[in-house]
């Protein structure tokens, strides 16, 4: 299996995987070494991880699906280490910088001698991204809670669209800003309705306001 780009005449061969006749050989030493350093434990947690994953990678026994079963092999390993789940997504964390992932592996995979230390410490640092990633949803979904128990039942229907939209997006938040268009957008409201509701919304503290014009602006004002 190979990963190439460019025409067929000129294509550039950007990453090569495990010949199948040893991707079973490759596997079980693998699945060996991976059992033996977190039996004996004289490897970082962190490290074992890194390389694993790395690994697993290098292999690609599979003609799909590698990915998503390198990250979780990735969390077993943390959890197994932790000796209960880790709550961090890495695939969050590393489709938030995808580039940067694909980055490192293809540095990796270009060099001659096994050297993996620009690797784990790429790997290191996107586990404290994930990790923090995780902490701040985990916050947002208790003011997510908190801000629909302050304002239950005092939200038109519109309004209540909205704002469940706009928390939609997640710990990321709407980007930009929530627009009059779209809130006109997202309801069907006229201009002076939307301009209304928003109003209103700014008056009750849901939503603060940027901007004029335009240009103006709102967010979530979550409760404190």
């Amino acid at each position: 299996m190979q990963v190439i780009s460019g025409a067929i005449h000129a294509s550039t061969v950007h990453f090569e995987a495990t010949p199948s006749g040893q991707i079973y050989e490759e596997l079980n030493a693998l699945i060996d070494w991976f059992n033996e350093q977190h039996e004996v434990k004289k490897i970082p947690p962190l490290i074992i991880t890194g390389i694993a994953h790395l690994w697993f990678e290098s292999i690609h026994p599979f003609e799909d699906g590698n990915g998503r079963i390198g990250r979780a092999l990735a969390e077993k390993s943390l959890s197994q280490s932790l000796g209960r789940p880790a709550l961090i997504s890495l695939s969050t964390a590393i489709e938030c910088k995808k580039k940067n992932y694909y980055d490192a592996f293809s540095c990796v995979q270009s060099g001659e001698d096994n050297e993996v230390t620009s690797w784990l410490e790429y790997f290191s640092a996107l586990v404290i991204d994930a990790q923090n990633l995780s902490l701040r949803s985990i916050d947002f979904v208790i003011k997510k809670g908190r801000l629909l128990a302050k304002y239950r039942g005092h939200l038109n229907e519109r309004q209540s669209k909205v704002v469940m939209r706009v928390l939609q997006e997640g710990v990321h938040g709407c980007k930009g800003g929530l627009s009059a268009g779209n809130y006109m957008s997202i309801t069907r409201a006229p201009s002076t309705t939307a301009t209304r509701d928003l109003n209103d919304l700014v008056r009750k503290e849901l939503l603060t306001k940027s901007g004029e014009r335009k240009h103006t602006r709102y967010f979530i004002n979550f409760p404190e």
